[in-house]
């Protein structure tokens, strides 16, 4: 990130008619914003700039700022005082390197003094399409021809970052920040133009200029990632040059977020992330410099900094990194997995033949250490993702990382009603349609449906729609849900007629998740939890932030952990905290039915492998998560359960859904034998959580021929039925409805008969 060389024998046009105060005062923020961009002057000329402040302000003093200023000037502009805008050349070099960003200055005289957006465009540009939005950008690069990608190599933008704005300010004269990245090296042609509001292009195409780059290539940096155990691996990395760069998401980062297009690109970064994924063997080209390299994989391993420094001169260097981890589940014989990951969809990929392929994605699931991924087709992806559903694994996977494209069915016409997830299903077309349009308008047939072919189901990101109308964090609380979205609504339906193997939970407010949960276990329904993601939509940071950890019986295979989410035999983790072989009066949950059967009121021993990871002192992001409402990503983070400013976390044992015994545990990586009372006087379910950043799967305690009846929850539920009725019915086809009449009328009655025998 160097300013452009100049020539200080190159002549430019002395303006005369300015205002020397404000010229310097804008010169004076141009200079501190080049400086705090990396992009600074030369010293002496910086010494001059402030000389010429501590002065008098006269014409002189225009002519000298000029004198400073004009030598870094990529271009000079006229607008005349129509509006039109004239381009020619300025002094600067041509010289740009490859895989950075160059700084240049642009001259412009503002006849108009118009105060209009002042824009650089390049047909060049990787991005030259003008939209606010980069997935324009991506749409349009996929219909570009193999001759025109070759012939974009750069990006180019007007620095608006503080203290500089994108708006002219109406002075005369200005100056403004062009800056360029290019993506190639050698010798590239471009054409710069620039506009200053609608109509502002001059006629003769006199607002741009054919410009001739002399760009350094970048050096390739060759990576040997080894995981902790000396094994060669896929890793994440975030690369900084610590320095802060133009407006937008990132700052700083390598490779340019903005330029990653899965499509072209030789690795499919994501732009939407700030982090890259290379394995030992792959390489990223670099501009030379010093840089900022965090490196880590997933969250039972410990992030780590290190520096680097990328020589001139030479064509590629080898760096090495080494993992660290703190916990390796699988030894223990647990699993991760996240059930909800796309290709496709969402703010970012929302055309149907956009996205990327499942081997792209398998690059993020092996980066982030995820033994098992489901990738969801989906509505807005649908027609092309649905392509690569084989109802078998992906080729890609192997013994230890497996990947099945499976079904979330959104964006049909039962979406209204809660978002499903039909997993290991044989067929992926509804009988009798072609379109998604002709599939149900409301999820339990599509639910009867999956699991007539051996699918295991659930609804997906539970909490959406579940808000209670009066605000309240309370768990379990005993408000109305609004049941106005997407997630778990008409759960409350088919919960009753055991359509419903798994809950899931991880990515939206806890306590909108867990409270519907909660109630339905407290009415006597098994129900299991399973930790999801739904990247890149709800959150686009990373696979697995939130997931399940899982005890397969036997193999570790699809059908293995499948099995082992029916049968509860796993738990909900953001990976940093730990609930393994939760075990009630000796009975381990997802074993046989989970069930503990009591002849009598009494007291048990629950026990729990407990693990969790802290930094011994919190950092500056841990602090801004643990101040924010839990109604604000990241939902489940570890650093909502510290203990004040302690590397201390509490687990609670639960008994129908209210804390009855806490132990607290330190967060240094030690895997912990806990021990929890619980005086049990009635049937219900046990769970142990580290709240919110992990949650085991529910023990059934019976006691004698006593049922599960909280009366109260059974209430809840049906008011919240009542509600699912009135918010979903309007949109059940005409002809469908007198059937989901009948399906809300038996839940009805199942729910009053749960109140009426309540305490009897």
């Amino acid at each position: 990130m160097l300013l452009g060389q100049h020539d200080h024998h190159a002549g430019h046009p002395i303006a005369d008619d300015v205002e020397p105060q404000p010229l310097l005062a804008q010169a004076m923020r141009l200079q501190e914003a080049l400086s705090f961009s990396g992009n600074a002057l030369q010293t002496a000329d910086s010494e001059k700039l402030k000389a010429l402040g501590r002065g008098p302000f006269s014409k002189q003093t225009v002519a000298q700022i000029q004198a400073i200023l004009d030598p870094y000037c990529l271009n000079v502009v006229h607008i005349n005082p129509e509006g039109r805008v004239k381009v020619d050349r300025g002094a600067a070099k041509a010289a740009l390197v490859q895989g950075g960003w160059t700084a240049f200055l642009v001259k412009i005289h503002n006849e108009a003094v118009i105060t209009a957006q002042f824009e650089a465009v390049s047909p060049n540009a990787l991005k030259p399409y003008h939209s606010p939005s980069f997935e324009h950008r991506v749409k349009k690069e996929h219909e570009l021809t193999a001759g025109q990608v070759a012939n974009r190599f750069l990006d180019i933008q007007i620095y608006a970052g503080r203290p500089l704005q994108p708006n002219l300010s109406g002075l005369k004269l200005e100056y403004a920040v062009v800056q360029i990245y290019s993506k190639d090296a050698g010798q590239r042609e471009a054409e710069i133009a620039y506009h200053a509001g609608q109509g502002s292009q001059d006629i003769g195409f006199r607002n741009s200029t054919h410009i001739l780059f002399d760009i350094k290539p970048a050096v390739r940096v060759n990576f040997d990632v080894k995981d902790a155990d000396g094994a060669a691996t896929m890793a994440s990395f975030v690369i900084t040059d610590g320095q802060e760069h133009a407006s937008g998401k990132f700052k700083g980062i390598y490779p340019l977020p903005s330029r990653r297009v899965a499509a072209f690109d030789e690795y499919p970064d994501f732009f939407f992330q700030p982090q890259i994924y290379r394995q030992s063997g792959e390489h990223v080209t670099l501009p030379a410099g010093k840089y900022q390299v965090t490196f880590t994989r997933g969250p039972e391993y410990i992030p780590q900094t290190k520096e680097i420094t990328v020589p001139a001169g030479k064509a590629a260097i080898d760096v090495d990194f080494k993992l660290k981890r703190w916990i390796q589940l699988s030894r223990l014989g647990w699993f991760s997995a996240d059930h909800h990951i796309h290709a496709a969809g969402c703010s970012h990929y929302d055309s149907p033949t956009e996205g990327v392929d499942p081997k792209d994605m398998f690059r993020q699931v092996l980066g982030e250490d995820l033994n098992m991924a489901a990738n969801l087709a989906w509505g807005p992806s649908w027609y092309h993702q649905k392509t690569f559903f084989t109802a078998k694994d992906h080729p890609l996977s192997g013994k230890q990382t497996i990947m099945r494209n499976d079904v979330e069915v959104s964006g049909f016409p039962s979406s209204h009603a809660g978002h499903i997830v039909l997993l290991r299903i044989k067929e992926d077309d509804y009988p009798g349609t072609t379109t998604i349009d002709q599939w149900p308008s409301w999820t339990a047939p599509v639910l009867s449906w999956a699991k007539s072919q051996g699918g295991v189901v659930g609804y997906a990101h539970s909490g959406w729609g579940l808000q209670p109308m009066e605000g309240t964090d309370k768990l379990p609380n005993y408000v109305t849900p609004k049941m106005d979205g997407i997630g778990a609504n008409e759960y409350i339906v088919t919960v009753t007629n055991g359509l419903i193997d798994f809950y899931s939970a991880g990515d939206t407010p806890a306590p909108w998740e867990l409270n519907m949960y909660y109630h339905t276990l407290n009415c006597g329904f098994k129900t299991r939890l399973s930790g999801e993601t739904d990247f890149p939509c709800i959150t686009d940071a990373r696979v697995g932030q939130a997931r399940s950890y899982f005890k397969p019986k036997k193999a570790m295979d699809y059908d293995g952990y499948v099995e082992a989410l029916q049968l509860g035999r796993s738990y909900v983790s953001d990976g940093k905290s730990h609930i393994m072989d939760f075990t009630a009066g000796g009975v381990e949950a997802g074993t046989g039915e989970s069930l503990l059967a009591l002849k009598s009121p009494g007291t048990t021993k629950v026990t729990a492998k407990i693990a969790a990871y802290l930094p011994e002192k919190q950092d500056a992001t841990g602090e801004r998560i643990a101040k924010l409402p839990i109604t604000e990503m990241p939902y489940w983070d570890i650093e909502r359960s510290r203990v004040g400013k302690s590397r201390t976390v509490r687990a609670e044992l639960i008994f129908n859904g209210v804390p009855v015994d806490t132990v607290e545990v330190q967060a240094d990586g030690k895997v912990n034998d806990v021990s929890f009372s619980a005086k049990l006087e009635k049937s219900g379910w046990l769970a142990v959580r580290i709240f919110p950043s992990s949650h085991s799967n529910p023990v059934f305690v019976k006691i004698g021929d006593q049922p599960v009846s909280e009366k109260r929850s059974a209430e809840w539920c049906l008011a919240a039925l009542e509600q699912c009725w009135k918010m979903k019915e309007p949109n059940i086809r005409a002809e469908e409805r007198a059937a989901a009449a009948e399906a809300y009328e038996k839940a009805r009655k199942v729910y009053r008969q749960l109140i009426a025998g309540a305490g009897k």
